[in-house]
C-alpha cells in the first residue's frame, strides 16, 4: 500500500515536471506547428500560417482516444459561444484518413477548424513540449502568438473559462 503511494507521487511530480518543461519551451514548436504539412479533412494540403495573429486553442486529437472524444462536445460549444470575439480552436488530428475524420467530426457536430497530421503529429506534439506524447495535448496561444498555457489531459469547461481572458 505505501509502495503504491510512493510510485503515485512520483509519478505525479515527474507528469508536474515535465508540464514546467512543456512552458518553458514555449517559443520554438511554434514555428514547427505553422509551418507544418498536413492535410484538410478534405486530403487538400494545408498550412496553418493563416491562424497566426488569432487567439487560438490547439488540441491535438485521435478518434481512438477516449479522453479525446470526451473534451470534443465542451471545445464545440466554447468555440459557438466566443468565435465571434475571433477565438479559434483548432483541431490537430493525429490521423491521416480524412474521409474516416469527416464521418467522425459530423458525428460530433464540430464546428472548428481540423488539420490531419498522421504520425508526424507525434514529433510535432515533441517539439512543442508534449515529451510523453500523451493525448489530448492542447495549446492556449494568444493573439501575439505566445504559449499562455499547455495542457496535457482532458479539458475542462472551467479550464477553458479560465483561459479565455488571457487569449481575448
Amino acid at each position: 500500500m505505501k509502495a503504491g503511494r510512493i510510485l503515485g507521487a512520483l509519478f505525479c511530480v515527474l507528469f508536474l515536471a515535465a508540464g514546467v518543461k512543456a512552458e518553458q519551451q514555449e517559443g520554438g514548436g511554434l514555428d514547427a506547428l505553422f509551418s507544418a504539412a498536413m492535410l484538410d479533412i478534405h486530403g487538400e494540403p494545408m498550412t496553418l500560417a493563416e491562424f497566426r495573429g488569432k487567439p487560438l486553442i490547439v488540441n491535438f486529437w485521435a478518434r481512438w482516444c477516449v479522453p479525446c472524444r470526451d473534451e470534443i462536445p465542451e471545445l464545440v460549444t466554447f468555440q459557438a459561444q466566443h468565435q465571434k470575439q475571433g477565438l479559434v480552436i483548432l483541431g490537430i488530428a493525429l490521423e491521416d484518413e480524412p474521409g474516416k475524420v469527416r464521418d467522425f467530426l459530423a458525428a460530433y457536430e464540430v464546428n472548428y477548424p481540423v488539420a490531419l497530421v498522421g504520425d508526424a503529429g507525434l514529433a510535432l506534439m515533441q517539439a512543442l513540449g508534449n515529451d510523453v506524447m500523451g493525448l489530448p495535448f492542447t495549446l492556449f496561444i494568444d493573439r501575439n502568438g505566445e504559449i499562455v498555457w499547455v495542457r496535457r489531459g482532458v479539458l475542462k469547461k472551467s479550464d477553458l473559462q479560465n483561459m479565455v481572458n488571457k487569449l481575448l
